[in-house]
């Protein structure tokens, strides 16, 4: 199965029409369904992978476990993060540890922007290895 297939099927699986995923990722319509050799570019396999919540890895190599999945996240959960993720904007954009900076430069807004995105994706996929981790039998999502 490639890749395009493999996007097809989890959009399926998860009730998610293609039109919506195209629209949400910033996609022409009808962008996944041209993709005839089934390969994406780099930069729009990461943001399909992020909307999904997989690894680009899974999306390439079909090989990771989906275990991960069967523990979806609460409202608790959700509101936490958000807390994490709002405490993490205001020590960015605060500057009252200095500014924020990269290699030398300081980072602008957009690249903060992109930062926690980055960061709101892995604290989502960190708390769900937790759940399964520390406590599997009682996390795992009831079918």
């Amino acid at each position: 199965m490639n890749t395009v297939e493999l996007v097809k099927k989890i959009c399926k699986d998860r009730n998610i029409p293609i039109s919506r995923l195209e629209r949400d990722c910033g996609f022409a319509n009808g962008y996944i369904r041209k993709l005839k050799e089934g390969k994406f570019p780099s930069d729009r396999l990461l943001t399909i992978a992020n909307y999904l919540d997989v690894t680009v890895d899974y999306l390439i190599n079909e090989e990771e476990s989906q275990q991960i999945g069967q523990y979806a996240l609460n409202d608790r959960d959700n509101k936490d993060i958000a807390k994490d993720m709002e405490a993490i904007r205001k020590k960015l954009t605060s500057k009252s540890d200095g500014p924020a900076s990269f290699d030398g430069e300081n980072i602008d807004e957009a690249e903060i922007d992109l930062v926690l995105g980055s960061i709101e994706v892995m604290l989502k996929r960190l708390k769900r290895i937790n759940k399964e981790k520390y406590n599997p039998n009682k996390n795992k999502d009831k079918k």
